[in-house]
């Protein structure tokens, strides 16, 4: 399930990209909080970006929390590393915390727009609780500070 869309370039660490609900709609969605770069533009960045780190990337995304929880734990000793923008599902779901907690990867919390200064449910994050880091308000650049966290 996660491994459709597997960059292997014989590099040094695995990275799984997760990304959440409406997150397929970049392009579409909100432009003027999210601009007109779609997903499959936000993958080929980060897949660049990791390129030059010596990082393999693997992109999951969803809609689903379920199928986010199902992803997370197949990532099970697979991976060195989840960067996961959970969408909506970051201010409400206890069951993909969890799910980073069970498997214990380290994990970076990348959001496009800056969650801080929107809708006060946004403010908090449960997955900022396992995250060694969160990342927002960067567009696409937050991705690429994940991966150097990685990188290191």
């Amino acid at each position: 399930m996660i491994d459709k869309k597997t960059e292997q370039n014989h590099t040094n660490k695995n990275i799984l990209v997760i990304h959440g609900p409406n997150l397929n709609m970049l392009g579409i969605r909100e432009p003027g909080i999210y601009g007109n770069s779609t997903l499959a533009d936000l993958e080929n960045y980060i897949k660049e970006e990791g390129n030059k780190l010596s990082l393999s990337t693997t992109f999951f995304q969803s809609n689903h929390e379920g199928a986010i929880v199902d992803a997370i734990q197949e990532g099970f000793s697979k991976f060195d590393g989840i960067i996961i923008n959970a969408g909506a599902y970051t201010h409400t779901s206890i069951a993909i915390l969890d799910s980073l907690k069970a498997v214990d990867i380290p994990t970076i919390e990348v959001h496009l727009s800056d969650i801080s200064n929107r809708e006060f449910f946004r403010k908090f994050s449960y997955i900022s609780f396992i995250a060694k880091k969160t990342i927002y308000g960067m567009g696409f650049l937050g991705y690429k500070k994940a991966l150097e966290y990685f990188s290191i």
